[in-house]
């Protein structure tokens, strides 16, 4: 029998399509596909019309990354583009099973690593522990704060987000199958409608993750039938990513809370969710349970995995007052792969199960 070749080769595959080189990570159990070559120019004088290009031209990309048979109704992806912005040293266009995201949090965590070690930023200075990466997401410019030794990445990532704020609580909404069901509404990079399990008949903590999903899908089609998003700085933000279900604890305690993120089209976050603890930071701090500074640890009821989160400083956002968040999470580095296309299989573009 045959020794393999010692350097991999590509198999067969369409010559005019060019293979799709990635990097895997993941980030408390949600995973990351980052686009390392093969991806076509995507077109546009700033990073939101970059995504309306992408989406509008180059959706092929994201479902052969994101669907089966390269990737599973849950994958999560980053296309990596030039910014616009001078303090910027990348802009990012984040994937999913949907469509494309204003925000990601677990991304930016782990993008702060690949960052640092694939040489996209400058190598921080002699005996340095910590190096800056300023990530440009289509919400706009986050500050990544990556744990270093010897100029390569170890250790926890931390980020500044954009403005946080609540745009609406205590509202009540009509969910099918529910009744009448009290819920909040806020903005972390991303809007998010939290509710309590409790109030929906489940546990965050035991309920089987189907039942969470078809609850929570059904909270996020009720708001959006039933309240209009809205964010003072675009349109392209003002849309409503998911809902998040929680234990209720809200009142500070240095005991992790625990929720689970349902978004897009059903796909479940198996972090905490960056973006996610952002905008329930700023709910709390909203509603007078958390101090500037004082930092909460966030479970996810999934995977098990924690982020921690804190207010560091008050801002405003339009006419909301809002609040910068720090998060803090691990990304570990999981494998590199490329990804073909032969010209007569049907299912080069991908497909998803329910």
């Amino acid at each position: 029998m045959a020794s393999p070749p010692a350097v991999p080769r590509l198999p067969p595959h369409d010559p005019r399509t060019p293979a799709l080189s990635v990097v895997d990570m993941h980030t408390g159990g949600e995973p990351l596909r980052i686009v390392l070559a093969g991806c076509p120019e995507v077109v546009g004088p700033t990073l939101l019309a970059k995504r309306r290009y992408m989406r509008q031209h180059l959706d092929h990309v994201r479902r052969r990354l994101m669907f089966e048979p390269r990737g599973h109704r849950d994958m999560y992806g980053a296309v990596l583009v030039p910014s616009e912005l001078p303090d910027a040293h990348l802009g990012v266009l984040f994937l999913h099973n949907e469509g494309y995201s204003s925000m990601c949090g677990h991304a930016v965590l782990a993008l702060g690593r690949f960052a640092l070690d694939f040489g996209l930023v400058p190598a921080p200075p002699a005996g340095a522990r910590e190096a800056l990466v300023n990530i440009h997401c289509p919400c706009g410019l986050v500050a990544a704060f990556v744990e270093c030794e010897g100029g390569r990445s170890g250790g926890p990532v931390r980020f500044h987000s954009v403005p946080a704020f609540a745009l609406a609580t205590d509202l009540l909404v009509d969910v099918p199958g529910h009744g009448k069901v009290v819920v909040d509404i806020a903005y972390g990079g991303a809007f998010y409608a939290f509710v309590s399990a409790e109030k929906l008949g489940l546990d965050v903590c035991s309920t089987k993750t189907r039942d969470l999903v078809d609850a929570a899908s059904a909270v996020t089609e009720a708001v959006k039938a039933q309240f209009k998003i809205n964010h003072p700085d675009s349109e392209d933000l003002a849309f409503l990513y998911g809902t998040i279900l929680t234990d209720g604890k809200d009142t500070y305690s240095e005991e992790p809370t625990t929720n689970i993120c349902v978004f897009a089209d059903e796909q479940v976050d198996r972090s905490p969710t960056g973006s996610g603890v952002t905008a329930r930071i700023a709910l709390q701090y909203h509603k007078g349970l958390l101090e500037l500074n004082q930092t909460r640890a966030f479970k996810s009821s999934a995977t098990g995995s924690v982020f921690t989160g804190k207010a560091v400083r008050e801002v405003k956002c339009g006419d909301f007052k809002a609040v910068i968040v720090e998060v803090s999470g691990q990304a570990h580095y999981t494998g590199t792969a490329s990804f073909i296309v032969e010209d007569d299989d049907p299912l080069r573009d991908g497909f998803l199960l329910k």
